[in-house]
């Protein structure tokens, strides 16, 4: 079944054209031009992924994206007029999984899109249908969860995955760079910053402290390392 798209976003014009090209492209597409509207549709449908605009008629989408992140998982792709990074920061620590600045190529909407609904999907042979654990730390990546002392912890679709990432290579350090190439498979700019924010929510959902960080530690002008060894009894 093709995935559902919903664009809360009071361009018209731009819905329309990106409506017809994502539909184009085998995606069921819905769109509202406000948050009201946009707030009935998510309560009356069921939707795989949202394209959130940050600047809307009756409210802004960045208090938005929060309030959605209170109450569900839903991925969020932040689509705004706005590039500057403070902007950009703002909204992937909402819980944003993805934000792209206009005016853009439709290619790229598109290529990330599919980007973060391919990281919320568990079919395929692909699945990876384990737990691991690590002291009380656990990873259940068939459900798509992290759990600590077995207590879900909210974490966005990039958030796991990022975990993941360093879970598979506990004890090693990985560079940003590795990291965003494993979970996006695509380049980057050198000086992108977002996974800083991402690694510092990941840190407030599993850290007991996230100032002090035993789980999920930075190497200066390396990277970042999963330990390894947690809570004395962690798994290597």
């Amino acid at each position: 079944m093709a995935a559902r798209v919903l664009m809360i976003d009071d361009d018209r014009e731009l819905c329309t054209m990106l409506g017809r090209y994502l539909e184009e492209a085998g995606l069921r597409f819905a769109a509202r031009h406000d948050v009201a509207s946009g707030r009935a549709a998510l309560r009356a449908g069921v939707y795989d992924l949202l394209i959130l605009d940050l600047m809307l008629p009756d409210g802004d989408g960045l208090s938005f994206c929060r309030e959605l992140r209170a109450s569900a998982s839903l991925p969020i792709v932040m689509l705004t007029a706005r590039g500057e990074d403070a902007d950009r920061i703002v909204g992937l620590e909402l819980g944003a999984d993805d934000y792209l600045a206009k005016p853009f190529n439709p290619r790229e909407l598109l290529a990330r899109v599919r980007a973060v609904l391919r990281r919320g999907a568990l079919s395929g042979p692909e699945a990876r249908r384990e737990v691991r654990r690590f002291g009380r730390l656990e990873l259940d990546r068939s459900a798509r969860v992290v759990r600590v002392d077995g207590e879900e912890r909210p974490l966005t679709a990039l958030q796991f995955d990022l975990l993941c990432a360093l879970a598979e290579s506990a004890g090693r350090v990985l560079s940003r760079d590795a990291l965003m190439d494993r979970v996006r498979g695509r380049a980057h700019e050198a000086f992108d910053r977002s996974i800083d924010v991402h690694v510092s929510r990941i840190r407030a959902a599993i850290e007991d402290d996230p100032k002090r960080p035993r789980r999920l530690l930075t190497v200066r002008g390396a990277g970042y390392v999963f330990a390894a060894r947690q809570d004395q009894d962690g798994e290597p």
